[in-house]
């Protein structure tokens, strides 16, 4: 790309996430819009002052999804930069390098239309998920980074294997999804173009650039938590189990919907379009990122079927359907067309994308303000309140415990199993997680209202927050409770 492409876009980005942290700061103020961001900042600040890998300082732990963003955001703790100044910049970063990776995969997909790409990469830069995850304070874009820097070198016509392996290795240290690249790399070399004979040596670059960076991620976590995966990996799927009782043709109908709120519904025609050329063509290569990203939907279906915060889980999967769609629908537009039903209907489509586009992005900064105003004004207001106003000796029980762990300066018992692995077999098991608060000496109990309805009952309530966001939005207030053991 040109010079002034690549500063357009990388301007594009940074007003696209400057307009949506205004948003933040006029409705309430700076913050995250997940408590989760929290976790990854304590265990940031930890490594930088102490150079432990804990949330908890003197307890290793796994509760960290994504070591790899951790430890960039140690280099800011490490720097004095904080929480903030430290965090959105990286989010700006990721933001401009998928907007630039999005316009070169696009480029690689339709070659004719390579003069369009500029235009790929704005819309990435401006689309409403992508904007809301590069201020979440989370590893999402990084990943998105990792998966399109893959499927580019999938959709190359000379495939570094050993590169390949190397990113899809290295994803896994951000997300543990990143595994499952592994499956169109191995669908392009199994289909792709290569000699049989060729097929073999590639196949070992693959394996060997993957080992090199899986092999240490294994161990890592092996050494942190005594187990080969994060925490995480089974917590949360423990903690949602419930939701897979519905039929998977349901929960893959409802998790593909969420990706297509947005401009995701224009291009979903093209991305169609597009596969079924790709097909017809037999350019497998190119199809295998297509594959990847409905794939990974629904694997997500399968195991962790969850649909809130805006579908965050499935984010990485947005440039997918937007740049093999737009390619497909631009390959199949003409706004100049003899004919008038093609021509109204290229133009109707275009105006359409920009429309929609525009709308969603404005809409997608009211959600994040909302969304950091909730967090700010119960997570972040109640665990300063504990710091300031509970023993130093407190023990105290909590589902949500990333701002807790990071301003309330107290020991924690993790309900939710990120960092107290041990309560996942009784995840939502209120009598047996009673028991597990008195074994543990939990002197407070901290939780969303109606939460966890029966130790509440157990419970005498100490404080609440008032603030008025999450109510507005038909959530609860954070209470605080003095435990009360049976």
């Amino acid at each position: 790309m040109k010079r002034r492409e690549i500063l357009l876009l990388g301007l594009t980005s940074l007003l696209s996430l400057a307009v949506y942290l205004l948003a933040s700061k006029l409705t309430y103020r700076i913050g995250f819009p997940l408590d989760d961001a929290w976790i990854h900042q304590t265990y940031a600040r930890n490594l930088a002052a102490k150079g432990e890998w804990t949330f908890l300082l003197g307890e290793s732990s796994g509760g960290s999804t994504g070591p790899l963003w951790g430890f960039l955001l140690a280099i800011a703790h490490f720097i004095k930069l904080g929480p903030y100044a430290g965090t959105y910049p990286l989010g700006f970063l990721s933001l401009w390098t998928v907007s630039l990776l999005g316009a070169h995969l696009f480029g690689l997909l339709a070659p004719q239309q390579i003069d369009k790409r500029i235009w790929v990469g704005i819309l990435l830069a401006l689309e409403w998920h992508l904007v809301w995850a590069a201020g979440s304070g989370m590893e999402t874009l990084l990943f998105t980074c990792l998966v399109l820097a893959s499927l580019i070198q999938l959709a190359s016509p000379k495939t570094n294997w050993l590169s390949l392996g190397l990113l899809i290795g290295l994803s896994v240290w951000v997300r543990p999804g990143g595994i499952t690249l592994l499956g169109p790399a191995g669908l392009a070399l199994l289909l792709g173009e290569s000699l049989p004979r060729q097929k073999l040596p590639q196949a070992g670059k693959l394996a060997l650039g993957f080992a090199l960076c899986f092999a240490p991620y294994l161990a890592f976590n092996r050494v942190m938590a005594g187990d080969w995966w994060p925490n995480t990996f089974y917590a949360k799927q423990a903690e949602y189990a419930i939701l897979r009782q519905a039929p998977l043709w349901k929960r893959i109908l409802e998790l593909s919907l969420l990706p297509l709120v947005g401009s995701g519904v224009i291009v979903l025609p093209g991305f169609l379009l597009f596969l079924w050329k790709l097909v017809q063509r037999r350019r497998w290569k190119p199809l295998a990122g297509a594959i990847w990203g409905m794939g990974y939907v629904a694997l997500y279906a399968w195991r962790l079927p969850v649909t809130y915060q805006h579908g965050r889980y499935l984010i990485p999967v947005i440039p997918v359907l937007m740049v093999w769609g737009i390619a497909g629908l631009w390959g199949w537009a003409r706004p100049d067309a003899e004919t008038l039903g093609k021509r109204l209907l290229s133009r109707v489509w275009l105006l359409s994308l920009v429309v929609v586009g525009a709308a969603f992005w404005a809409r997608g900064a009211r959600a994040y303000a909302d969304d950091v105003a909730v967090i700010e004004s119960e997570m972040v207001h109640i665990a300063k309140w504990v710091n300031e106003n509970l023993p130093a000796d407190a023990v105290i029980a909590a589902h949500d415990i990333g701002a807790l762990g990071y301003f309330g300066n107290r020991e924690i018992v993790d309900l939710a199993g990120l960092v107290s692995p041990d309560v996942i077999p009784f995840i939502r098991d209120e009598e047996a997680l009673a028991e597990y608060l008195n074994t543990r000496g939990a002197d407070y109990l901290l939780t969303l209202r109606g939460w966890y309805p029966a130790l509440e009952d157990l419970s005498h309530l100490e404080y609440q927050s008032a603030g008025e966001h999450s109510p507005r939005m038909g959530g609860e207030n954070m209470a605080l409770y003095r435990w009360n053991p049976p």
